[in-house]
């Protein structure tokens, strides 16, 4: 099945008919961390110099992976370092409807098919893409037997998906050699994060999602999912990431510290810093308030444009 995929969406600066709202969406595993409160600072930054709304999302799907208490922790750690949120937070877990009623409006529409590939099978037989492996549709080729738990993927189709990003700029890919088919229900009933993300924006009415570069891959299949269920996308902006002294993006995986509230000015500091905000140096010693209201005050997102990763530098 072939559709159109010339996904514009809104234009760099958003959408100007809709009031502007950003959102932060931590999942959590773990405690938020030098490159997470980067991606905080950034959205909100530029919801409030939108005069726009800056919401909170807990995206705690995936259960196991989420200690209890954890979310109370991170947002601790927000309160510490400024960053307030409008309303109240969304817990993906409170959304399974809404994951569901997506997920049969696509299969209705004959846009879904099962799949039983195991991981192995998977890391033997995926194409390399620009975002990642690459499904080589062998499911949709060849469908399974029924009678045991299959995941659920979504039939993409064919021709090209092209959207400016606000800091990326022009972006392109062929849906069916670049992106693949990829999983909307996990064999164990599990909501695919690109599904749930989808219907999260839509929700919450998102007109710009702030994040780091390194989600632009999933922002394709995002994209495409937003547009099969007839929806308007948010625009998108896609900062810079923090790196360690290893050279690896700053991450749970990856054992970044996590934030401490004695040190909130600081890290805001290096963040707006991080941000190319060029901060003065005498804003270090500063209460989380001031270095915000400097942030806003100052606020450039036209430094973000194309800027490449940068290394933690907190000495």
């Amino acid at each position: 099945m072939q559709h159109s995929t010339d996904d514009r969406g809104p234009t760099a600066d958003g959408n100007p008919d809709k009031p502007y709202v950003g959102r932060f969406a931590p999942t959590p595993s773990g405690p938020l961390h030098l490159g997470s409160l980067l991606t905080a600072a950034a959205s909100w930054l530029q919801a409030r110099a939108h005069g726009g709304r800056w919401l909170l999302r807990i995206d705690d799907l995936d259960r196991p992976r989420c200690p209890a208490g954890m979310d109370t922790v991170i947002l601790q750690q927000l309160e510490a370092h400024g960053l307030v949120w409008d309303g109240e937070p969304r817990y993906q877990t409170a959304c399974q409807a809404e994951y569901d009623e997506a997920l049969e409006n696509l299969s209705t529409a004959g846009l879904t098919y099962p799949c039983s590939c195991t991981r192995a099978r998977l890391q033997e037989t995926s194409l390399p893409g620009p975002d990642g492996p690459v499904y080589d549709r062998h499911c949709h080729l060849h469908p399974p037997p029924r009678g045991r738990p299959l995941a659920l993927r979504l039939r993409v189709g064919e021709g090209l998906l092209h959207f400016t990003d606000r800091w990326q700029g022009e972006q392109r890919r062929q849906v069916e050699s670049e992106v693949g088919d990829f999983v909307l229900r996990r064999s164990d009933g599990m909501t695919g994060y690109q599904l749930a993300c989808a219907v999260d924006e839509q929700r919450q009415g998102i007109t710009e999602v702030v994040r780091g570069s390194d989600l632009l891959g999933s922002t394709f299949r995002q994209r495409l999912l937003t547009q099969r269920l007839g929806w308007q996308a948010p625009a998108y902006a896609h900062g810079p990431l923090l790196l360690g002294d290893d050279g690896l993006k700053l991450s749970k995986q990856n054992h970044a510290a996590p934030l401490r509230a004695d040190e909130a000015g600081p890290n805001l500091w290096h963040c707006l810093q991080a941000l190319r905000q060029e901060p003065p140096s005498s804003l270090q010693g500063a209460a989380p308030a001031e270095i915000l209201a400097w942030g806003l005050a100052h606020w450039r997102p036209e430094a973000l444009i194309a800027a490449p990763p940068r290394k933690v530098e907190t000495n």
